[in-house]
Parts: structure tokens; sequence; C-alpha cells
């Protein structure tokens, strides 16, 4: 005897009719049998599924629930460290995210350094000192330029020139002869001397055409051998030296 047989049992105990709008017997059973009908057993075909590599498939940064660092080199704490800063500073919400962007700043820092190396190797290169960074160490005596070309005035030339001549450093005693130059058409305010100015410069504000002819002479040659750092023999020197002294000379009368 089932449990249903007890409720109809207990039903009849206690008076309570079984009419058609009370709960009979009958639907007791219908609920019974009901209730064992729709219980359904799946007999399909179960596969089995494997899964291999699962640390490769998640080993990004997103699925990184915990991170330690106590134990990482350096340069793992500072990246840390400034994904931690710029996750506060953004208030990102992940630390993929704040790692993201630690690797973009990063990268940028990278391209400004390099930008920066290759400036001042081109600086380096281009100055107008001549002292070319690949090329010959034969001029290390040359004064800098901020104690010559900011001061001729109170340069003693010829000192300078003969010091040269004696190491027979022949492309320095020209550009002191150069810079001579330009210190005595500056005196006899035939030009205005500065610094930043070029021979273009100094040539258009000479007026007589005799000098301005001098002039362009000499600067041709003191660009044609400091700047163009050729090597001049002896005899080649003399003539330059020649063109100076007589241009020197001309000026003092």
């Amino acid at each position: 005897m089932n449990r249903y047989s007890y409720l109809y049992i207990a039903l009849l105990f206690f008076g309570i009719p079984l009419s058609s709008n009370a709960v009979s017997y009958s639907y007791v059973l219908h609920l019974q049998t009901a209730q064992q009908d729709s219980v359904q057993i799946d007999t399909d075909y179960i596969e089995k599924r494997e899964y291999e590599d699962l640390n490769e498939t998640y080993s990004g940064d997103e699925f990184v629930y915990e991170r330690t660092v106590e134990n990482s080199g350096w340069w793992t704490r500072f990246k840390q460290w400034l994904s931690d800063f710029f996750k506060d500073l953004f208030d990102i919400n992940t630390d993929a995210r704040a790692a993201d962007v630690t690797d973009m700043a990063l990268n940028i820092f990278y391209i400004v350094l390099l930008l920066l190396v290759v400036f001042f190797i081109v600086k380096a290169i281009m100055n107008k000192e001549g002292n070319w960074v690949f090329g010959k160490s034969s001029d290390k005596s040359i004064i800098p330029v901020t104690d010559i070309e900011t001061n001729i005035y109170q340069t003693d030339f010829q000192s300078l020139i003969k010091s040269a001549e004696s190491e027979n450093n022949y492309r320095l005693a020209i550009r002191y002869y150069y810079l001579w130059l330009l210190k005595i058409l500056s005196e006899a305010e035939i030009i205005d001397y500065d610094v930043e100015k070029t021979n273009s410069d100094y040539y258009l504000e000479i007026k007589k055409e005799a000098t301005k002819k001098e002039f362009s002479y000499t600067s041709y040659l003191y660009n044609y051998i400091w700047y163009g750092e050729f090597d001049i023999d002896e005899l080649q020197f003399k003539k330059a030296k020649d063109a100076f002294t007589q241009f020197l000379n001309s000026m003092k009368k």
C-alpha cells in the first residue's frame, strides 16, 4: 500500500466528502501516475571530452588573478610598480589593462630616448667646430669655440697661430687666421661681428668691392681647409697664409 492509499483512507476517516469538487481517489492515482510518467531517462551517448595545454591557453595577463613580485627581478618589480601607478592614476579596472598602458608608456619612452641619442650624435657630427665623431683626432688642441669666437677681441691670435704652426697643425692655423680677420674687420667697423652670423652675412655688410673680393676668397679658403677637413701640406698652407696675411696688412693701412 502506497502513500496515496493512506491519504484516501484518512479522508474517509475524517468524513471529508469525495464529491466531484473534492480530491478523489482517482485524482490522487492520476497524480501518482503523472509523476511516474514525468521521469525520463537520458539514454543518449555521452562524448568524453579532454582538455590539453590549459596553462598555455589561459596564460595571458587577463587570467592572472594574483600577482607576486617579491621574488622577481628589479625590472619586473619596477614594471609592476609603474602598472599599479597607472592603474590608480587613470582608475583602470583590471591589471591587464594597466599592464597594457605600462607597456605603451615604456615603448614611447624608448622611442624618445632613441631620438635623443640620434639627435646628440648628429649634433656632434654636424657642429661647426668640425670635430667629427668618427673623424680624425689631430685637432685635440683646438680651443673650444666658446673661448675664442665669443672673445675674439681679447684673443692673441698671433701667439695661437705660431703655436699651431710649430705643431704643423695647418688647419688650425687657418682657423685662427680667419677669426683674426673677423676681429680686424669688426674693429674697423666694416662688419658687425656676431657668433651666429655666417660668411654670407659678413659679405653683405662689406661696402667696398675690393674688400668684398678679398673677403670672399679668404672665406673660400677657410671653408675648404677647415670644414672640408682636407690635409694640406706646408706649400698649400703657405699660399693660404699669404692670402690672409695680405688681407690683414691691407686692413691695417
